[in-house]
């Protein structure tokens, strides 16, 4: 039998709507194409690798017919949106007690890293999404509030499936939440600094 492996926290990544698609050439945290208009660019790359993918060399041209064909047009976030995202965020993370030590909300994904918590992984990101969904909708700026059906449902703005590897160490964890903080800089925007999120501090190891 194999010995469990230690898990202290997760690299959540949560994409919006058109961000990543389940067949992307480059690989997709999704086994099965549930979207009628995206069959017809091939079945699921599932992929389980544990580090980024964005940077493969693909098929860009079919990649970009992938997306015109979705039914909505991809959802990116503005600035204002970035912050109700957060705002959701941090009332999700009251609701159940999750902590955040570190956060980056860009106009397609956002990307947190948490410490592991009692609930299954999918259920926490469900949680987050639809908290950051109301705050949006609350605020009058759902990014796909033009869709609105006549029973009055909005589409989520959402990817359906979330992204989260395990960060099994402290190592893992520091190059974790340094990747996350530089993120933003490193796709032309400002710094982030968000009040939801907690300074990880090294667990002291203490000798007899």
């Amino acid at each position: 039998m194999k010995p469990m492996l230690r898990v202290i926290a997760y690299h959540m990544i949560l994409s919006a709507y058109g961000f990543w698609l389940p067949n992307d050439p480059r690989g997709s945290w999704s086994t099965t194409v549930r979207r009628y208009e995206l069959a017809a660019f091939g079945p699921a790359t599932k992929t389980d690798s544990t580090q980024s993918v964005a940077h493969i060399p693909h098929d860009q041209v079919s990649r970009r017919a992938a997306k015109d064909a979705l039914k909505y047009k991809p959802v990116r976030f503005t600035g204002h949106q970035a912050k109700l995202i957060a705002e959701g965020f941090a009332v999700a993370a009251k609701e159940r007690g999750y902590v955040f030590y570190a956060l980056a909300i860009l106009p397609d994904h956002a990307h947190i890293v948490m410490a592991r918590h009692s609930r299954p992984i999918s259920e926490i990101a469900s949680h987050l999404k639809a908290r950051a969904t109301r705050a949006m909708g609350d605020a009058g700026l759902h990014p796909l509030a033009e869709h609105r059906s006549v029973s009055g449902r909005t589409p989520s703005p959402w990817a359906r499936n979330s992204w989260a590897p395990f960060v099994r160490d402290e190592s893992h964890l520091r190059n974790a939440i340094r990747y996350v903080e530089n993120n933003p800089v490193k796709s032309g925007l400002r710094r982030q600094r968000w009040s939801c999120v907690s300074r990880w501090e090294r667990e002291k190891k203490t000798t007899r």
